[in-house]
């Protein structure tokens, strides 16, 4: 066998023993890590079901990114039949404007064939993605890590591979069994 078969071979096993660790450290003000680059190795035709938990899916922009994620979703690879959301509520006048905009992704989803079922919870503090294949990443962040546009008309504002980003870091892991929600 070659080099690369045998730690293809390698990183195969450690992936089903759930030993797969890789680490990705986001620079402050880096580009190019938009939800497309970051997840789309990990979004096999497999993936049907997919779990967030990130207490931050609140105000308007943080609305926007879960909306963005969920749009990486649809155009696949994946066939995503049911997002799981567990975030936290607004504490503060927001609490409509985020239920309304949870509501009209939900409806937007069920369009696409996508069930989103959202859950509260006023103590969650971790926030990682789950995919049914077996992937998990905890992103340090959340999907809140992108940085304010500098304008509505600035470059980064629509594509988040040109978005200068908060310093993070990114955990990936392969587990064998995808826990539940």
């Amino acid at each position: 066998m070659t080099r690369a078969e045998d730690i293809k071979k390698h990183i195969e096993k450690e992936k089903q023993d759930g030993k797969y660790h890789k680490q990705i450290r986001i620079e402050e003000n880096a580009t190019g890590f938009g939800y497309e680059k970051l997840f789309h190795e990990y979004l096999t035709e497999v993936v049907s079901e997919v779990w967030v938990e990130d207490p931050y899916i609140r105000h308007i922009h943080q609305l926007y990114n879960f909306l963005r994620f969920c749009e990486m979703l649809i155009k696949g690879p994946c066939k995503v039949k049911t997002i799981h959301l567990l975030t936290s509520y607004d504490e503060g006048s927001g609490r409509s404007q985020q239920m309304s905009g949870l509501e009209e992704i939900q409806q937007s989803l069920r369009n696409y064939g996508v069930t989103l079922n959202i859950e509260f919870s006023s103590s969650i503090h971790d926030r990682e993605i789950r995919f049914n294949n077996g992937w998990m990443i905890k992103i340090g962040r959340g999907l809140d890590y992108f940085k304010k546009p500098q304008g509505r008309f600035s470059i980064g504002y629509c594509d988040l591979d040109l978005r200068p980003c908060h310093e993070t870091t990114v955990d990936v892991f392969h587990t064998k069994h995808t826990k539940k929600m």
